[in-house]
């Protein structure tokens, strides 16, 4: 009677031994997936994304001898126009310093006449502004609100040192919080239209003598490539011709 009630109640703790290492197996592959899933994206185009805002554009103008424009600045002015039409979603202000005399009334009276040449004379707004030491030259400033792309604000600032001594929290395998920052912030202002970091041009329409050529040379075996020629040879750094 012993030895078969033993027998009997080492059964089921067999059983539950199989199942408490199958539990164990298997809350250690859960725990594995939650913290692999908690980990946050480690990647700058997150933190510091290129985003699209109605931002001002402006120019400063200095006027020179009695008000007229040099070609410089008539260049900038006509450049500001052509941005103006392309983009702009307000008028342009025109704003003159305050005291600056008939010198900065030609002046303003000369871009006046380029922005017209140039297209732009119906929503013209002007206005002044105060001059706070009257010792410097102060510049006849064009703004108007366009579409425009930029890093957020938050880019640039530096929540953490690179190598805190009072701290193991930036000594981790990763990336600093500033980083990328320079890189989204150039590649923003370098992008002429910003509506090309959100949707894709338009293609244009394909050049059928070229695609007909290339489907004729490769029916013939030829290579379907172009020929290209130099009119000057190719020299080394440092080389003559």
């Amino acid at each position: 009677m012993f030895a078969t009630g033993l027998a009997t109640k080492a059964a089921p703790l067999g059983f539950l031994t199989f199942g408490l290492l199958a539990a164990l197996a298997l809350g250690g592959c859960q725990d594995d997936n939650v913290i692999t899933g908690s980990i946050s994206p480690d990647d700058y185009h997150n933190r510091h994304p290129i985003v699209l805002t109605d931002s001002p554009t402006t120019l400063d103008v200095f006027p020179t001898g009695v008000g007229a424009l040099d070609g410089n600045s008539a260049a900038d002015v006509r450049a500001f126009a052509a941005r103006y039409r392309k983009y702009g979603t307000s008028r342009i202000v025109i704003l003159a310093p305050a005291g600056g005399g008939p010198k900065i009334h030609a002046g303003v009276d000369a871009i006046r006449r380029v922005l017209a040449s140039s297209g732009v004379s119906g929503r013209i707004g002007l206005g002044s502004y105060p001059v706070a030491d009257p010792l410097l030259a102060a510049p006849i400033k064009l703004s108007f609100v366009a579409l425009k792309a930029e890093a957020p604000p938050h880019c640039g600032q530096w929540p953490q040192d690179l190598a805190s001594g009072s701290s193991l929290e930036t000594w981790k395998n990763e990336t600093y919080w500033n980083f990328g920052c320079s890189t989204q912030s150039m590649l923003a202002a370098q992008v002429d239209d910003p509506r090309d970091f959100v949707r894709a041009r338009a293609e244009g329409p394909s050049d059928v003598q070229m695609r007909t050529r290339a489907i004729g040379a490769v029916r013939e075996g030829r290579d379907p490539g172009s020929a290209w020629t130099l009119d000057y040879p190719l020299t080394t750094i440092g080389g003559g011709v």
